[in-house]
């Protein structure tokens, strides 16, 4: 077979497995066998780019992140609902409807809690979607929505154009993880799937949308060139032969029945894979539909019906604190088990010091509870006539519940941490930034590697990595000598890195790479650094008070003292790499903006900061240049408008090789 002929049949290949694992969810093959074949695929592109097909699987996350969304003209409106928050309300909607058509009868499907889109194709390929937006314009969010794999990329046998409107979500596994590894990180919750989703469609950079792991249900479509459909229910068995993947319906024709439908949804909206916050209520004949038309706010032919929250009394047995790799200490409340929303809820999250406080929450309360956006049970007050005598108000402890270090609250927030860089609840998150490929980019070092060190006893502070007994690591369940041998090398190889590596590494609160690079160039020696005092620090034009704080209070720990020290002792640079005294861009801030195609924008932020200069990422009257590649959008016109001078990535390269 020759690569163009390969190339055509495993993306067909690979699309139909696409469809039978992220649609249908029935896979035929094991995911390494899709691996393999997806790795082939992307070999025979690389090598004959001129072959690959518009609906590759390859195609679904590209490589540059977008500046802003464009926005887009619905063709036809995405309107919105008509809310009915009762049954009588929901009759009083049907009624009217049955007024005009004697026999009537309606849909009824569940309302997903996501993002409402437009997907649309010309000649059955996916060339736009665009969010709901204001009803009449969204935004492009085109390049993110190839990243949801249950949306077709192309289409057999559709019309000349075709345009659908679908709930974009995200399934409440997902969320349940991201919000699991947030916690343990120490980092704010999510508060529910829908801004989750929302969130996460609106990232201008397709690959942080496609981590997220988004999904879709697709509920109707708004444009069919050339095909005509009496029902609303046969245009979503259409679209299911489309291989669309299609909200479930069910057909009524009273009040009654749909209050029955109604119910049974809401009783089984727990065990769904996403989240709903009502159930929809549309007419069935779409020639009724155009007759009935719309108001200026909604249809006059759908109706949704809200379900009201759940709140269930539960008492608090218990009051356990959880440390994040941050130190952030986390209060959770556990209480007797009690039913919510389709699951049994055993635990609350109770956020921080001030929730409880503010909310008189105790041990041996009894305590309404409920779950926000359905999954996160939350306490949400307290039943104090039902409190039994003798209980405490409950404060947070001024030791670490895992270490025994020193507590203290945040000057700037509300959270507790504990102050022990070497506590066991931080460390081996601690480690795995510390070897992480924006730190000191540690290769063969990731956190599974961590963990059977730490486990193993190899290690407890990162400076144990550069003390290691090649032997000890090689007998490691997994490792064996080459690996062995190559995590040797790495570590070596990760003595000699830049200063700003080893700043950044230290993970001090509010220290990120850029702020790194600015402490490593202006104080050159990590002592000079650490020798630094307030005003010293906050001189800097991007380092505040918090900041400064935040390094002052990190260097002067006994913990990060030794951590220094035997850093020292491995042979660990603590110097900032000499950058040959060319500092031509000394005081001149350049933008990037659009593809750029000579370099990479790191590459050139790297050019950029080497020669002195600085790289940021909005246009001011302070910009000194700006860096135009192919597709530049509003920096350029922003640019123009100012007077900045702009430059190609060729007339950039020129003035770097002067």
């Amino acid at each position: 077979m020759d690569p163009k002929q390969e190339i055509a049949a495993l993306t067909e290949e690979l699309e139909r497995f696409g469809y039978e694992y992220y649609v249908l969810d029935a896979p035929t093959v094991e995911d390494y066998e899709y691996d393999m074949k997806l790795r082939r695929l992307e070999e025979l592109e690389a090598e004959y780019p001129q072959y690959a097909q518009e609906n590759s699987p390859t195609q679904r996350v590209g490589g540059q992140a977008l500046e802003s969304f464009e926005e887009v003209q619905h063709t036809v409106p995405l309107e919105s609902l008509q809310d009915v928050f009762s049954h009588e309300e929901l009759e009083s909607f049907m009624d009217k409807v049955c007024s005009d058509f004697d026999d009537a009868v309606f849909t009824v499907e569940p309302k997903i809690d996501g993002l409402s889109v437009s997907l649309e194709y010309e000649n059955g390929v996916f060339v736009r979607g665009a969010t709901r937006g204001n009803g009449s314009v969204g935004e492009n969010v085109t390049e993110n929505l190839k990243t949801v794999k249950s949306i077709p990329l192309k289409l057999d046998n559709a019309p000349p154009r075709l345009i659908v409107r679908g709930e974009v979500f995200m399934p409440k596994a997902v969320f349940e993880s991201i919000n699991a590894k947030r916690e343990q990180d120490g980092q704010q919750l999510m508060a529910n799937p829908r801004n989750a989703a929302a969130g996460s469609l609106r990232q201008l950079d397709p690959k942080v949308a496609a981590s997220r792991k988004l999904d879709i249900l697709v509920f109707n479509i708004q444009l069919a060139d050339g095909i005509e459909f009496k029902t609303h229910a046969e245009s979503l068995d259409y679209l299911r032969k489309l291989k669309f993947k299609v909200v479930d319906h069910s057909l009524v024709c009273n009040a009654d029945e749909a209050k029955r439908v109604i119910e049974e949804l809401g009783e089984s909206r727990g065990e769904l894979p996403y989240d709903i916050d009502g159930a929809v209520v549309k007419l069935n004949d779409l020639a009724g539909r155009r007759i009935l038309g719309s108001t200026s706010k909604f249809p006059r032919w759908a109706a949704a019906f809200k379900y009201p929250p759940e709140v269930k009394e539960s008492v608090v047995k218990d009051i356990v604190i959880q440390v994040g790799r941050t130190g952030v200490l986390t209060p959770k409340a556990v209480v007797s088990p009690v039913r919510l929303a389709g699951t049994t809820v055993t635990n609350a999250t109770l956020h921080n010091q001030d929730f409880i406080s503010d909310k008189d929450i105790r041990i041996g309360d009894t305590v309404r509870i409920r779950k926000a956006g359905e999954i996160i049970p939350e306490i949400i007050e307290v039943v104090k006539e039902k409190r039994p005598d003798g209980t405490q108000p409950f404060l947070l402890p001024h030791t670490c519940p895992v270490c025994g270090g020193e507590v203290v609250r945040d000057e700037d927030g509300a959270a507790f941490r504990c102050t022990n860089g070497s506590c066991p609840a931080q460390l081996a998150r601690g480690i795995a930034h510390f070897a992480s490929k924006s730190a000191m980019d540690i290769d063969g070092l990731g956190s599974a590697v961590v963990e059977l060190l730490l486990d193993n006893g190899l290690i407890s502070t990162q400076a144990d990595l550069y003390f290691l007994d090649p032997q000890a690591v090689a007998v490691l369940e997994g490792m064996g000598e080459i690996s062995a041998g190559n995590l040797m090398s790495a570590l070596e190889k990760s003595k000699e890195n830049d200063l700003w590596r080893l700043i950044f590494s230290f993970g001090i609160r509010q220290v990120g790479e850029k702020a790194s690079k600015l402490l490593a160039k202006h104080f050159k020696t990590l002592d000079a650094l650490m020798a630094a005092d307030m005003d010293e620090l906050t001189s800097l034009g991007d380092i505040g008070e918090i900041t400064a704080k935040s390094i002052i209070d990190w260097f002067s720990l006994e913990s990060s003292k030794e951590l220094v020290s035997r850093l020292r002792e491995a042979g660990v640079n603590m110097t900032a790499h000499d950058s040959g005294g060319d500092d031509r861009f000394s005081g001149i801030t350049f933008v990037l903006t659009g593809t750029l195609e000579m370099f990479t924008r790191d590459e050139a932020t790297a050019i950029i900061e080497q020669l002195g200069g600085k790289a940021s990422g909005s246009v001011s009257k302070k910009t000194g240049y700006v860096v135009a590649g192919a597709n530049a959008g509003s920096k350029l016109t922003k640019a123009n408008q100012l007077g900045i001078p702009v430059l190609t990535e060729q007339e950039f390269l020129d003035m770097v090789n002067e």
